[in-house]
């Protein structure tokens, strides 16, 4: 019994040891970028707002109708646009903008920014978007969303270096409108975990027919009666606690 007592000690002592080594490496999850602010899923606040936000855009068929539902409702939302849209699209962009949405970066031609992809290439991406962007509509966006929602270490830096703040979305918020999962889902999504603060993730384009429209006349006026204003996400981060970022 003595000796088992005597290896359990010692094999605890040891896991102390290891785990508040100061060389111990850093996990770096939600709570690390979160912590540094070099990346925002959500805005804590007591106040009662929420941003929406709508990615892959603009769309002939579906940007439209989703402006005319904000504008029904007096809502100003980010749309996270693709570079190559904004250059097929460009009365759409401009209309954005005109209408005082918020015009953020979602990638020239959406790619998937992935460990195997050159700093370089990540940084034209985003620059090509961002110039493009500018020129058409006069708002030079400083928000970045990677498609997909995929980052990793050469993705922030870039990113930094170029002078973005990346913008995820609240993780209980994600309805998936992308999947054409049925209105109903996404309503109940949508409703049932609003909370404040939230950044909501949407689609004005979509493969195949769009869900989000149908959703969004059931889902903007519940949530005005429930007292919910809705700001953009530059407007939300006005309300985030400022922490400063570790070296």
């Amino acid at each position: 019994m003595g000796f088992i007592s005597s290896t359990m000690l010692i094999t605890a002592l040891i896991t102390e040891l290891l785990t508040h080594t100061p060389n111990a490496p850093v996990k770096k999850n939600r709570f690390y970028y979160e912590k540094r602010g070099e990346i925002v899923w959500e805005v804590p606040t007591d106040e009662k707002i929420i941003a929406l936000t709508f990615d892959d855009g603009p769309d002939p068929m579906d940007t439209p109708e989703i402006l005319e539902l904000l504008k029904k409702y007096d809502i100003k939302a980010t749309f996270f646009v693709v570079g190559k849209k904004v250059e097929m699209y460009p009365e759409l962009a401009k209309r954005e903008a005109f209408e005082g949405h918020e015009l953020a970066n979602h990638t020239y031609s959406h790619l998937y920014l992935n460990k195997q992809m050159s700093e370089e290439r990540i940084h034209n991406e985003i620059v090509k978007a961002e110039e493009t962007i500018f020129n058409i509509t006069g708002q030079r966006p400083t928000l970045f969303r990677p498609p997909g929602g995929f980052y990793n270490e050469k993705v922030i830096r870039v990113l930094k270096s170029s002078g973005y703040q990346i913008i995820m979305w609240s993780w209980h918020q994600d309805a998936r409108d992308w999947d054409r999962p049925g209105v109903h889902k996404i309503v109940n999504s949508i409703l049932q975990k609003t909370q404040k603060g939230d950044i909501v993730l949407l689609h004005d384009y979509v493969e195949g027919k769009t869900q989000t429209i149908e959703a969004l006349k059931q889902i903007l006026p519940k949530l005005k009666e429930r007292g919910f204003r809705f700001v953009t996400v530059s407007e939300l981060l006005v309300y985030r606690k400022s922490t400063p970022v570790e070296k």
